[in-house]
């Protein structure tokens, strides 16, 4: 054989098992990601439906929180309604049960979540109040290190909802203890960030190995996205909660200066954090611990997880250690969050290590 032959059929067969692997690896988990995104993009909906009848219409008390109750209720019934049918032997760790819904004494409550539930369902789908109930109690699954599950937060930023801010519907596959898939429904956050005025309600959805993606609500087109190119801490921007109760404002300051940070930070609600770093509009998210004692859900953590890497970024505890989620339904391995640009995340960790430690 010559030369020229020889090194035609290498090349020939490099980059053919190349493609087929390619193939393969895209196909993995492709029927989850679809279900996945079609659960979520109607959970979305009944949230902003629940907004607009319940929030938005109407004069609340300081402390009603009913109509963020109605919208964990109907997004978990269908998220869970969707993963029942499409996987019925995965089960599913989700924030809510069904007591408060049940007798007469939750009546009122449940006959909402039935009508907005069944208001943006297709007349195929539409779910009786029983089977709302038993799709919400699906949620019950205690987790742990081995086979799969779903871990799902109905509606993560009760306070960002309320106020019209940032809220999200995440939902995560994992597998014998790893995050495997992550998709998260952000129905106030704008398509692009540097048009705030413009259309909202954003998708992201990331596969491990398979790349980060986002798309509007409106459309399925997707587009791939990554963390902002970026060198130098000085040049970061953190990405922080609007409650100080969900992580320490004070100590995130002190490490700022550490870093030479200047930018005032951008602060929203929900895991919408993770989008927004993991598409560039912001660099840094922390979550510092604020007691001793507090846990982290896992249901808070597990779809940013994995956009956050499979967006060109890193994301460990305060202590360096990757978030583990085979304990069970918390991080109790864990103390705190933090998330960058994999190129700038070792000087991030030293700064939050150093300033903690005092």
């Amino acid at each position: 054989m010559g030369v020229v032959p020889f090194f035609f059929l290498f090349y020939f067969h490099f980059f053919f098992f190349s493609f087929v692997s390619f193939v393969s690896n895209m196909s993995l988990y492709a029927k989850e990601r679809s279900v996945a995104i079609q659960a979520v993009l109607q959970a979305s909906k009944v949230c902003q439906s629940v907004f607009q009848h319940l929030v938005a219409n109407e004069t609340l008390t300081k402390n009603d929180k009913s109509p963020v109750t109605v919208a964990d209720f109907s997004a978990q019934a269908i998220v869970n309604t969707y993963l029942q049918k499409a996987f019925p032997q995965d089960p599913i760790i989700g924030e809510e049960d069904s007591k408060d819904l049940r007798g007469e004494e939750g009546r009122i409550l449940r006959e909402k979540v039935h009508a907005l539930t069944n208001g943006v369902l297709q007349d195929n789908e539409k779910l009786s109040e029983d089977q709302i109930l038993q799709a919400i109690d699906r949620g019950n699954y205690a987790g742990g290190p081995q086979g799969r599950h779903w871990a799902l937060d109905p509606i993560d930023g009760t306070k960002g909802f309320l106020r019209g801010g940032q809220y999200a519907v995440c939902l995560a596959l994992i597998v014998d203890g790893v995050v495997q898939l992550g998709v998260m429904g952000t129905p106030n956050l704008p398509i692009d960030a540097r048009q705030p005025d413009g259309e909202k309600g954003t998708l992201f959805v990331a596969v491990r190995g398979q790349g980060a993606f986002q798309r509007p609500f409106s459309q399925e087109k997707e587009t791939k996205i990554h963390f902002a190119d970026i060198d130098d801490t000085k040049n970061a921007t953190f990405c922080e909660s609007v409650e100080a109760g969900h992580s320490s404002h004070d100590d995130a300051s002190s490490i700022a200066k550490l870093l030479g940070i200047t930018r005032p930070s951008i602060r929203m609600d929900s895991q919408a954090k993770y989008c927004s770093i993991a598409r560039g509009d912001a660099d840094i998210y922390l979550r510092l611990p604020t007691s001793k004692t507090y846990v982290e859900k896992i249901w808070d953590h597990a779809s940013g997880n994995v956009l956050i890497t499979e967006a060109g970024g890193k994301i460990t505890d305060v202590n360096g250690q990757p978030l583990d989620f085979s304990i069970g339904r918390t991080l109790s391995k864990n103390s705190g969050v933090i998330a960058s640009n994999a190129s700038i995340f070792d000087s991030l960790l030293s700064a939050v290590q150093k300033v903690l430690q005092k």
